[in-house]
């Protein structure tokens, strides 16, 4: 079985004085910037499947990814991350198929971090996430086990970055 990576993305900056209701608000101008920036990063991964919340500044942040690099054919808008626990995107990625060998979640905080604290084990970087996992900010986590078998501390968070535009 080939390893697995799993690439965590917050969501770029949102725009707060738009009048729209948390799931419509759109990105703001550094929000584009950084949503580019990060798929500069994005571009050096070959995406298998790209989970993406449905709220529309991380929409946002996948279609600027794109006009930074970033690729994928299989792309699922999802309303299941949006306010979800981090066990409920767990979940999500245990359905995926073994096929998928890297797969990018696009999502809000504090799910994201906490994610990525309960999947890998703790290191450096892991104290970093746990400090702030700011907007764009980009984990990538390696596992040696297939999706199904993901569970608490079964991977490595082995770069943790914030692309900025």
């Amino acid at each position: 079985m080939a390893a697995k990576t799993l690439i965590i993305l917050r969501h770029a900056k949102s725009d707060w004085d738009t009048g729209e209701p948390d799931m419509r608000r759109p990105l703001a101008d550094r929000g584009l910037l950084d949503g580019a920036a990060a798929g500069e990063v994005l571009a050096d991964y070959d995406l298998d499947v790209v989970l993406c919340s449905e709220a529309t500044r991380a929409r946002q942040t996948w279609e600027r990814a794109v006009v930074g690099g970033a690729s994928c054919d299989d792309v699922r808008h999802t309303d299941a991350i949006y306010g979800a626990w981090p066990s409920d995107v767990v979940d999500l990625l245990r359905e995926l198929p073994d096929a998928a060998e890297t797969v990018l979640v696009i999502g809000h905080e504090p799910t994201l971090s906490e994610l990525v604290l309960e999947l890998a084990e703790q290191s450096d970087l892991t104290d970093r996430v746990a400090e702030k996992f700011p907007t764009a900010g980009l984990a990538v986590l390696e596992f040696e086990t297939p999706w199904s078998a993901l569970d608490t501390g079964t991977g490595v968070l082995t770069r943790f970055v914030v692309p900025r535009g």
